[in-house]
């Protein structure tokens, strides 16, 4: 995921956005900004989220629910995530009310994740109905 926005934000200039670390500083009780390095708190907020979430997702094919559509669904366990800590604090905004590009750019970073993270997990663990003698992974 970070991969990706690095590469959209050299085509389209579009500066980092603290709205992660601004989350993490409200849910810490902490004032928006106290934090003179900011994006140390950016990364803990953006890597602490996607490896609790990354686990959920492990679950998730350990019980079966894996392959594109468990990697959909995690898609949108990943946005309800995001949109709910940042919304709950005040940080940030519905997503219908953002610009159409950032909306787009959103959803392409969160799939990469989304899918990237399933793709790897489906293969880490062997859920019902995924042994090798019955087909092995979803991802073939």
């Amino acid at each position: 995921m970070t991969l990706s926005e690095k590469i959209e934000q050299a085509f389209t200039k579009r500066p980092n956005s603290y709205v992660r670390g601004h989350t993490l500083e409200r849910l810490a009780g902490a004032p928006r900004g106290s934090r003179p390095d900011r994006l140390s708190t950016n990364w803990a907020m953006h890597w602490g989220q996607g490896i609790t979430l990354g686990a959920v997702r492990a679950l998730m094919a350990q019980r079966g629910v894996g392959g594109p559509v468990g990697s959909f669904l995690f898609l949108n366990l990943r946005l309800l995530n995001d949109q709910t800590l940042e919304n709950a604090t005040g940080v940030g905004a519905p997503p219908w009310t953002w610009p159409h590009d950032e909306q787009i750019a959103d959803l392409l970073h969160k799939s990469v994740y989304a899918f990237a993270t399933g793709f790897v997990v489906d293969r880490l663990v062997q859920g019902p109905d995924r042994s090798p003698e019955k087909g092995g992974h979803y991802y073939q």
